[in-house]
């Protein structure tokens, strides 16, 4: 058994506290920033409250009560979505989050189960989307947007202005809110398929900001970008946090003006999915594609040479290749993010090595971390001073959660297990599942395979629902054995195959930009992707990969058939979850024909 503890303390109890809790330790006049008539805009911490109050006090009039459930369906985050956040906690009214790619059926449990009574969307596309599964349900409710001029606007996060007695009803409702009321509904499905709401309350998420508080090297005068799905709790929760630090927060205004708006922002700090690192990481491969041969061999050196960062044990040689490198090549990367950012925090998927070590190498310290909404979110990440970043791993435990290895084998991995003021209150109306996840001694479950290494650094290794014995008898884990074959820039997902079979086989999606590219310069015709992955030069070159790739294996870990999706997974269609995790059970449903043809 292995465990790693910690503590904190601060001194706000509720969420909406930190509004109060920034005002008198180091009010921001530009605590939320958003960007309009070609320029950026701030709301002072003053105004932020202002505005919370006083549609917390339309809610009041229009006669909602503490405990009623309010939905939002939010793209990225934004002033207005955490100043509707904010009124709402202070209403005691409960938030439901729904993603946006959520399908219709799974909206109608979510909206039947919680019984929610207004529903507000990000746009005019997510309103008419919401409309036509609203039609279908018993019981009705309101459906507005956000999306200002245009019809079904929720007027008042601009008319509302709060009477006499509304405050007065406001200020007894606050008062009694207590750290154990439920804060917000987490609707996740994980790989299962099945929404279930995680219950989260106050103390929950307190508990998670002030852990990180102690971690992040954030000031008062640092400036961030918040540009991640404010639907999940990894996003909302660090918004919050960075209200804690002080900090001013400017919100992405689409994924389109993504590169626009580091540019203009030159943010210190972001958190980050190893998705965005991924492309920044293709983005410098496919400039060697668009350069004479002495720069392909210059960017490439340059990328090899920051894959070998190892902080604090360098040899002065490699110091010298790194500082040649990043002035070289490696720069760029940092002036494209504004050329301010130092640190990144990195979760909701595992991230390559090798990418967090180049990001690091080019200035852009990257710190991974492990969570899940069930923990709000966090239960462990790397830190940023010396020593404490192992590239592979998840990190320490954030002071205040316990972390215990369950069972261990030989090797030290077992089911990670976490106990802490973290931990979810349990899942909406489901009490069969808290009877699952929880232990009699109230340690919760993970689902996750892990061990520690070095002596205190969490790594994991699997799902433990994924992990699978071939026909053989041999084990097999497929999470370290997908990331082992992205490492191919030609191969942007891939889903491991071999329950019950005599051999491992693989689903590829190709990353078709790098594909086509590399066609172009190989003279071979291009067409369209469901026509390519036919094609025998197409499948020579990633037969060519997966073998590169196949010898740092063992024999039984060696993928020896593959299939080349013509078209991405998607959320949509149920084959990824909403932080892009392959949904195996609907993967290998939807591809059936071609896996049995591997076997045949």
């Amino acid at each position: 058994m292995t465990t790693i503890t910690k503590r904190a303390s601060s001194n706000f109890q509720r969420v909406f506290d930190i509004v109060t809790y920034q005002q008198q330790k180091y009010p921001n006049a530009n605590a939320l920033n958003y960007y309009t008539d070609a320029t950026w805009h701030g709301y002072s911490i003053h105004e932020v409250q202002k505005k919370a109050e006083a549609l917390a006090c339309w809610f009041i009039e229009q006669g909602y009560r503490s405990g009623e459930k309010i939905i939002f369906v939010p793209v990225t985050g934004s002033a207005d979505w955490v100043i509707l956040d904010l009124a709402c906690q202070q209403a005691g009214l409960v938030v439901v989050p729904v993603h946006p790619t959520a399908n219709a059926k799974d909206i109608e449990v979510i909206f039947s189960e919680t019984e929610a009574r207004l529903c507000i969307a990000a746009d005019t596309g997510l309103f008419y989307k919401f409309q036509l599964v609203i039609k279908g349900l018993a019981k009705s409710l309101d459906l507005f947007h956000l999306e200002s001029g245009e019809k079904g606007f929720f007027k008042p996060m601009a008319t509302a202005k709060p009477s006499t007695q509304a405050v007065e009803q406001l200020s007894a409702i606050r008062a009694s809110i207590t750290e154990h009321d439920v804060f917000t509904i987490m609707y996740t499905s994980g790989s299962s398929g099945i929404p279930k709401g995680v219950m989260l309350t106050h103390r929950n998420v307190v508990s998670s900001i002030k852990s990180i508080l102690t971690l992040l090297p954030l000031e008062p005068k640092h400036r961030v970008l918040s540009f991640l799905p404010f639907s999940h709790i990894f996003e909302r929760v660090a918004c919050y946090a960075y209200l804690a630090f002080g900090v001013s927060v400017y919100f992405n205004q689409h994924k389109d003006t993504f590169t626009h708006d580091f540019k203009t922002v030159r943010p210190h700090f972001c958190t980050s999915v190893p998705r965005v690192l991924e492309k920044m990481y293709d983005f410098m491969l496919e400039q060697t594609l668009q350069r004479n041969w002495f720069k392909r061999r210059v960017i490439r050196w340059a990328m090899e040479t920051g894959k070998l960062y190892r902080p604090g044990t360098l040899k002065p040689v490699l110091l010298i290749k790194l500082a040649i490198a990043r002035i070289l090549v490696l720069s760029q990367w940092r002036k494209k993010l504004g050329g301010k950012i130092r640190y990144m925090v990195v979760g909701a998927a595992s991230l390559r090595p090798e990418i967090g070590r180049l990001f690091s190498a080019a200035g852009i310290f990257v710190a991974e971390g492990y969570g899940m909404t069930e923990t709000a979110p966090f239960i462990s990440v790397n830190r940023f001073e010396p020593g404490l970043n192992r590239f592979g791993t998840v990190g320490m435990a954030i002071p205040g959660v316990e972390i215990k290895i369950d069972n261990p084998n030989e090797e030290g991995e077992g089911e990670v297990l976490v106990m802490g003021n973290n931990v979810m209150k349990g899942y909406y109306k489901r009490p069969e599942l808290n009877a699952e996840v929880f232990t009699p001694e109230g340690w919760f479950r993970t689902g996750d395979v892990g061990k520690i290494v070095y002596e205190r650094f969490l790594k994991i290794t699997d799902r433990k629902k994924d992990i699978f014995k071939t026909s053989a008898g041999k084990y097999i884990a497929p999470l370290p054995l997908q990331n082992h074959f992205m490492q191919s820039s030609f191969i942007l997902r891939c889903l491991i195959i071999g329950f019950q079979r005599p051999y491992i086989t693989a689903l590829i999606v190709p990353n078709f930009e790098w594909l086509e590219m590399w066609c172009i310069q190989e003279g071979i015709h291009w067409t369209a992707p469901e026509f390519m992955v036919y094609n025998i030069k197409v499948r020579e070159k990633f037969k060519q990969e997966i073998d590169l790739l196949n010898e740092e294996l063992p024999n039984v870990e060696r993928v020896k058939d593959f299939v080349l999706c013509h078209q991405d997974w998607s959320v949509e269609a149920g084959e990824l979850t909403t932080t892009l995790k392959p949904v195996r059970h609907l993967l290998m449903e939807h591809y059936q024909k071609e896996i049995d043809r591997m076997y045949t």
